[in-house]
């Protein structure tokens, strides 16, 4: 199944610049280090919102979830890199209760 509303997510600045690639946010700085190592930087911040949206639009929903806040959805496949690699990272999607676009919850690497 594909996300739905795919072509609309929505990756917030302070996910990106104060989650993902934060290494003083604990227990965060594990997914901010592996961010950073794969050439993506926080004074560029877009250019990982732009590929967390891509690999949402690329890849299909391998778990779904209702939560209290609204449908969860789980993606994993490659994420394009700056440094050109394409580790397997898993993102969780919410299209809240009252809301009509994807939001980012969270991403990181998935160890295969």
């Amino acid at each position: 199944m594909e996300l739905p509303g795919k072509e609309s997510c929505i990756v917030e600045k302070p996910k990106v610049t104060e989650y993902l690639l934060n290494t003083s946010r604990m227990p965060a700085a594990a997914k901010a280090r592996f961010f950073l190592s794969c050439g993506f930087r926080s004074d560029e911040w877009q250019e990982l919102a732009s590929a967390l949206k891509r690999h949402a639009e690329a890849h299909t929903v391998l778990n779904e979830v209702r939560s209290d806040y609204g449908m969860k959805y789980e993606i994993e496949g490659p994420l394009r890199c700056p440094d050109g690699r394409s580790p397997v990272v898993r993102t969780v999607w919410q299209i809240d209760t009252d809301g009509l676009a994807p939001r980012l919850i969270t991403a990181y690497p998935i160890q295969k």
